[in-house]
């Protein structure tokens, strides 16, 4: 079995030979087809998530090396241990890889993406970023129909993501405003998703004129967030607020954005993991009866949600960008220096 394996943190990733496993008990061996690379990806090679004021997040604990990337995973059944029912060899599957400890409060009420004791794949066991994968449960496999592999295995993070922000908004939005702030790859696939599951007008923001014609081109009212008077155009467009607003990016800038547009009573999500720190000042939160929520990826039922309306052609196809597992190091790097339209996608 051929693996790409964080060794050090800060350092490439190396290339692994190592015995291709047997299942045992309820787990399943899936040949990867495909693997997409993630953002998230990039965090763990580092080893930190940035906080801001020069502080991190250190991602070192609890997580031994070597350590296979890769979440984003696709591919086919080809073993299954002796208690693994419900799919056959052969079948060919999207892998949910946000796993828990499945004993604790959190798992048992179905947000297994929570667990403080996580066993996600490619962040604390081995991921897709090798030419198989154990997958601990049949429960985990999603069928992706008839979608090409390429294009499904980003369902189970960048699309997953997606969703779990939009349904946290959807309550306000029904004929309402909804801000999105952050047009890359989750942010393009969220304005989709809203457009299909709700009535919102969608206000979508961003940095990037050809992105912004692109929100524009589906209906979207779009404002420049680089504009002097954004937050102004936003309100005009919103008619004083809106009642959510959803960053896909993260930064001190874009969630201070997203607050500010927000109608009394609001709600922001926060999503992107850019970094830095969110300053506020703190009698409006009362006073205006503003909340601020992150949003991570999402549950198995979610999960489950989500792919039901993948079968059922709702979810618009986002780009993807096909690349041989071996360049695994080079992809990062591609991602980290924003190089590479699309979702880009390994291919063993």
């Amino acid at each position: 079995m051929i693996s790409y394996q964080l060794t050090q943190y800060g350092q490439p990733l190396e290339r692994a030979e190592t015995v291709r496993p047997d299942p045992v008990g309820t787990e399943v061996l899936v040949q990867v087809e495909a693997c997409g690379v993630c953002h998230s990806d990039l965090h763990l090679r580092d080893g930190f998530f940035n906080l801001g004021e020069g502080k991190r997040l250190d991602l070192s604990k609890g997580r031994e090396l070597p350590l296979t990337l890769g979440h984003e995973i696709a591919g086919t059944v080809v073993a299954l241990g002796p208690a693994a029912g419900g799919v056959e060899v052969g079948a060919r599957r999207v892998v949910y890889p946000w796993i828990g400890c499945g004993g604790c409060p959190t798992c048992q009420a179905g947000q297994e993406h929570l667990c403080a004791r996580s066993r996600a794949l490619g962040v604390t066991r081995p991921g897709g970023f090798s030419d198989h994968v154990l997958v601990p449960h049949p429960r985990y496999l999603f069928d992706f129909g008839d979608r090409p592999v390429t294009l499904a295995c980003t369902y189970a993070c960048s699309g997953l993501t997606a969703y779990g922000a939009v349904r946290k908004v959807l309550s306000r939005v029904e004929g309402q405003p909804l801000v999105i702030i952050g047009l890359g790859g989750v942010g393009f696939a969220a304005l989709r998703l809203a457009q299909a599951v709700t009535t919102a007008s969608i206000i979508a923001v961003d940095v990037d004129r050809e992105t912004l014609q692109a929100a524009a081109e589906t209906g979207a009212a779009v404002v420049n967030a680089r504009a002097d008077d954004a937050a102004k155009q936003i309100r005009r467009l919103t008619d004083g607020g809106a009642p959510a607003a959803i960053d896909f990016v993260g930064a001190e800038t874009s969630a201070s954005l997203g607050l500010g547009t927000l109608a009394t009573g609001g709600l922001l999500v926060v999503v992107g993991l850019f970094g830095g720190e969110l300053r506020a000042a703190l009698p409006l939160l009362p006073l205006r009866s503003l909340t601020i929520q992150g949003s991570f990826v999402g549950s198995p039922e979610e999960m489950r949600e989500l792919m039901e309306l993948v079968q059922t052609g709702t979810v618009s196809a986002i780009p993807v960008r096909p690349r041989p597992l071996s360049d695994a190091q080079t992809v990062l790097d591609d991602l980290r220096d924003g190089r590479g339209v699309g979702r880009m996608v390994l291919t063993p």
